[in-house]
């Protein structure tokens, strides 16, 4: 089956007016935003929210009768490689993390009143979420560890346990919770999830985690991350979201997307990086010439645009095949680049910025932000070492070994192999010579 990462000309035209409209619009209020504060903010992108949902492009990641555009993986591929180069354009668009895949949820395994109660004003912009899931004092990657856990009673559910790194739990609205509500089952089967406003009597934010990428905790209402404690939080029974016991397998088809539209907008942060480290090597000069003409210069140019070309075509590959054959069939694809993505964003934004020297260092440029960024980005959604194992564990089922133990291309035994096979051939070669 062929790739076809096309599209028509008219989604062509959408394309081009959002990259212009997030560099013209969204990119300024980066420099502003401290001044704005979240309020400001909030004013100065109401309008441009506006806009968006008059093109037709607000909340694209959700089917239409979910008040989404219903594109496929490979157009959101497109979209969010724009996005992707400015924190605040996610926001603007209606498909900010984390907020995008827990209305993925909600459309997945939501009862109709819990739609009407939680997914239609988060689609509409009314309502902020978080995914609480990672534990202090458990690996968050490996969600069987869960200690959390969520009690049932006669008229509901008491959830008891930590949580933290809950992104934007401090100014959300609702959590989406994974307790253990079976201890003795299957380690998949153990886990629930439930919806739990965050003004719940038990539900305590403790704070926002100070973090390399947001070092001053707070960054409003466009991510943070949150401990939180909830002690004796009694929740009724149509808090429990999906079917019990199928946590663990709503985290991964709501994981598996997310990984892949954070490898999206990662192609867009690499970009805006890469114009930076070009612009710079032909405007600043040193050694008797411009930073272009050093090989060093060059080979780093080199590679980063041949490191981005692949990570472009993995993430669109990983995108056209779930449009294809669905999220499950993508698994490995999506594992594969979202370690290798990390590290082409890392790479990438490194290079820019050692060659912008101290300027790059400072905050007069977004660089050192992006690099933040970028060092978080081996850690959330399940860290690289992670994806790796599942990379490889995937492509060694492929093979097996020799029975006899004897390499299949060990030399002297294929030459007896083939000697024995063309024997006449050979006795009349020999015979000639």
């Amino acid at each position: 089956m062929a790739w076809d990462f096309s599209t028509e000309p008219k989604f062509q035209q959408q394309l081009d007016w959002m990259a212009s409209f997030v560099r013209d619009e969204i990119w300024p209020l980066e420099s502003i935003y401290d001044e704005l504060g979240q309020d400001g903010f909030d004013r100065a992108a109401g309008p441009l929210k506006d806009e968006v949902k008059s093109r037709g492009l607000w909340a694209a990641h959700l089917p239409p009768d979910l008040g989404g555009q219903g594109f496929g993986q490979v157009k959101l591929g497109l979209m969010h490689e724009i996005l992707g180069s400015s924190p605040f354009a996610p926001f603007v668009f209606g498909n900010q993390a984390p907020d995008s895949g827990n209305s993925e949820i909600l459309a997945m395994a939501g009862t109709e009143d819990q739609k009407e109660q939680w997914l239609h004003p988060l689609l509409a912009g009314d309502l902020r979420s978080a995914f609480s899931m990672t534990e202090p004092h458990t690996a968050g990657s490996d969600p069987t560890l869960l200690e959390t856990r969520a009690e049932e009673t006669a008229d509901g559910w008491v959830l008891n346990g930590r949580k933290w790194f809950s992104t934007n739990a401090s100014v959300a609205d609702f959590l989406i919770v994974m307790a253990v509500s079976d201890p003795e089952a299957q380690k998949y089967q153990r886990a629930s999830m439930f919806i739990v406003p965050t003004d719940t009597p038990g539900v305590e934010i403790l704070r926002d985690v100070p973090t390399m990428e947001h070092p001053h905790a707070s960054f409003g209402r466009l991510g943070n991350h949150a401990e939180i404690a909830y002690e004796d939080v009694r929740l009724p029974r149509e808090a429990l979201l999906g079917t019990r016991g199928a946590g663990f397998l709503l985290a991964q088809q709501r994981l598996g997307p997310g990984r892949i539209h954070h490898c999206m907008r990662w192609l867009g942060v690499s970009r805006r990086a890469f114009d930076m480290l070009c612009e710079r090597s032909l405007s600043r000069v040193a050694h008797g010439g411009p930073l272009a003409e050093k090989q060093t210069i060059q080979n780093w140019i080199a590679d980063s645009a041949a490191e981005m070309q692949a990570a472009r075509l993995m993430t669109l590959h990983a995108a056209w095949r779930i449009d294809q054959e669905g999220a499950s069939a993508a698994r490995t694809d999506i594992a594969m680049i979202k370690f290798f993505g990390a590290r082409v964003l890392h790479d990438v934004v490194d290079r820019a910025l050692q060659a912008h020297g101290s300027l790059g260092y400072s905050t007069d440029l977004p660089l050192e932000a992006m690099y933040r960024f970028a060092r978080a980005a081996r850690i959330y959604d399940g860290p690289d070492e992670v994806h790796r194992q599942s990379v490889a564990r995937q492509v060694l089922r492929g093979y097996s070994a020799p029975g006899d133990g004897v390499p299949a291309e060990h030399l002297p035994t294929r030459r007896a192999a083939a000697r024995e096979r063309f024997a006449d051939l050979l006795d009349t070669v020999t015979a000639n010579d």
